[in-house]
């Protein structure tokens, strides 16, 4: 069995974080970071890139069956 504790950086602020049970925030080291993060990604400064053309006008309802 492997003995060595694992270490991540935080994606906020690249401090390193335990990467097991007692790390409940992880990878984010507190929830500071984990709600900057959270922040970024409400704002729009973060995204996952898509080759879809998708604007707020577009009907996101259910297709007709």
């Amino acid at each position: 069995m492997n003995d060595e504790m694992t270490f991540v950086k935080c994606p906020t602020c690249a401090r390193a974080v335990e990467w097991s049970e007692n790390s409940i925030y992880r990878p984010f080291c507190s929830k500071r970071c984990q709600l900057i993060d959270l922040g970024e990604w409400a704002d729009e400064e973060k995204r996952i890139p898509s080759n879809e053309d998708v604007s707020d006008s577009d009907d996101w309802s259910e297709p007709q069956r």
